[in-house]
């Protein structure tokens, strides 16, 4: 997969990836909105060029409490995001399955799941909601992605999530051409060890 020539549909007006970052931009802000007052952090996993936070985080009030860490493999898609230039944000390169990448953030406010879960296997996608409770601070929420082809495994991901202590916040509508979920973390968060694959990309 040539990731670079993948997020050309971002600016293709109306197509349904454009569509679904407006979706993911919406729910970026509204847990930014609605974040508890002080330090804020934020871990993107698989974060592609940044363009769901790092537009949003550029305009919002909450950026001068905010730490946030996006980890994407692609040297060249994370150029673009340092390219922002936001001070409070750092870009690793590296494989964003790591537990290792997360260690000194989690549990964080936010964390995005965004681009995943349409590309591991589907026991992948469970366990990856199973770290999503070690990376998660109690009321945090995360914000996930994944399509609607057939075999629909969104329902699948909700209870996933239910199950490990989130409470959904919004769901895109089923007829909607992607799906886009926020969940709040009403758990208590568990232990992140060091050296753990969360995930392995097909």
């Amino acid at each position: 997969m040539d990731w670079q020539t993948w997020h050309a549909d971002y600016d293709r007006p109306g197509s349904p990836l454009a569509q679904r970052l407006q979706v993911v931009q919406d729910r970026i802000r509204q847990a930014l909105d609605t974040a508890p007052p002080g330090p804020l952090t934020i871990i993107s996993l698989c974060a592609g060029q940044g363009r769901d936070l790092l537009p949003v985080l550029a305009h919002h009030p909450r950026r001068v409490d905010v730490r946030a860490r996006l980890v994407e493999l692609d040297p060249a898609n994370g150029d673009a995001a340092r390219a922002f230039g936001l001070p409070e944000v750092e870009v690793v390169t590296a494989d964003a399955a790591l537990t290792d990448h997360y260690l000194d953030l989690a549990p964080a406010g936010l964390v995005l799941l965004c681009g995943i879960f349409g590309n591991i296997t589907d026991a992948d996608v469970e366990r990856t909601v199973a770290y999503a409770a070690r990376l998660t601070a109690t009321g945090g929420i995360v914000v996930w992605t994944r399509h609607r082809r057939s075999p629909d495994l969104v329902p699948s991901i909700r209870s996933w999530f239910e199950e490990q202590g989130f409470e959904e916040q919004w769901m895109s509508p089923s007829d909607a051409p992607y799906g886009v979920g926020a969940h709040r973390f009403t758990g208590t968060p568990g232990p992140l060890a060091a050296g753990e694959r969360m995930f392995a990309f097909e």
